[in-house]
């Protein structure tokens, strides 16, 4: 039961946070609602992002992935 249900969400959700901990301006990302921007700046507990000519600030946990990083990073 454990190594089926709730090991995979641990890992998931590890693979996440890290993913929101490297986060960068210029990174594009995808938001769980869909959004697809780039990040402008980044907060303690949100990130501005640019979509079409328009900010939005949304939470850092709505970053779904990160589909193509900023130059420069690895």
């Amino acid at each position: 039961f454990y190594f089926l249900l709730i090991r995979p969400q641990q890992k998931k959700a590890k693979e996440h946070e890290k993913l929101l901990k490297t986060l960068r301006p210029k990174d594009k990302v995808v938001t769980s609602g869909g959004v697809m921007g780039i990040v402008v700046s980044v907060q303690e507990k949100s990130v501005t992002i640019r979509s079409a000519d328009t900010k939005l600030e949304v939470l850092k946990s709505a970053v779904s992935e990160i589909t193509e990083r900023a130059a420069g990073e690895a």
